[in-house]
């Protein structure tokens, strides 16, 4: 069985939602496919674990479309074709999971990670706490938008606990997902940004890490099969293999840390 590039087409012409799907830029995806939204945090580590998956499950493919963990579960909830869905926190797979967009008994949490703040490689700040950030030489801060990221919300989060949130509000150079708040950072269009520990290693040559930063709740991500997919075993063979001790020393070398 395969799906049509009409069908394809006639969903994204209805949900109105922009998507970058591997599988559409081939045009048909196999039965045999596994289709994995992801947080875009998670986007080279997953890339990297794709080979010995598909090694150890001969004629599999995996397909990935990497975002904001909100702009995938709103791609999910208007019918996108996807056998898994891996999020950034759990406030949106909690989202997902009452609206009864997920295999039942699939859920588990399957790596946890850090937010840091961040400045520019070169001629970026120094800065040893989320107090710093009021200071003058810091004119801009990239930020993912708190209302459709979360690493946004997890930023927010944290500074109003410390009371710096409408100072730091207006500093804020909002970013569509995680790695736009890496890339403004890296390129020296912001002073500094909140990111993941992970995230600050991909770019590790053009930026430095300054600090962690404490969050109001752990940074804990939950991957599950979802019923809108054609794959639901392919789905499930893939959570295995993330929780696997062969897929977690995958991401262990991207930065994620234990679940």
């Amino acid at each position: 069985m395969r799906l049509k590039p009409f069908r394809i087409a006639r969903w994204v012409a209805a949900s109105g939602i922009a998507l970058s799907f591997a599988l559409m830029g081939a045009g048909v995806a196999h039965a045999a496919d596994v289709t994995v939204s992801a947080a875009a945090s998670l986007s080279n580590a997953f890339k990297e674990l794709a080979p010995a998956f598909e090694a150890a499950h001969p004629g599999t493919k995996l397909q990935f479309n990497f975002a904001a963990s909100d702009a995938l579960l709103a791609q999910i909830t208007k019918g996108a074709p996807v056998d898994v869905f891996a999020s950034a926190d759990q406030e949106t797979m909690d989202k997902a999971q009452q609206q009864n967009l997920l295999v039942d008994g699939t859920r588990r949490n399957f790596v946890s990670n850090t937010l840091v703040v961040i400045t520019p490689a070169e001629g970026g700040v120094a800065l040893k706490g989320l107090a710093d950030l009021q200071r003058p030489a810091v004119k801009r801060i990239a930020i993912g938008r708190p209302e459709g990221v979360p690493a946004g919300r997890y930023a927010k989060g944290a500074l109003e606990k410390a009371g710096l949130w409408t100072t730091i509000e207006p500093k804020a150079v909002f970013a569509q997902n995680v790695r736009q708040a890496l890339d403004y950072v890296s390129r020296g269009e912001t002073e500094a940004g909140f990111v993941y520990a992970t995230d600050a290693l991909v770019f590790k040559d053009k930026v430095r890490l300054l600090f962690s930063v404490p969050t109001p709740a752990p940074i804990s991500y939950p991957i599950a099969v979802t019923r809108g997919g054609t794959n639901v075993d392919g789905g499930r063979r893939f959570l295995d293999f993330v929780a696997s001790a062969a897929g977690q020393a995958v991401l262990a070398r991207h930065g994620f840390q234990k679940p």
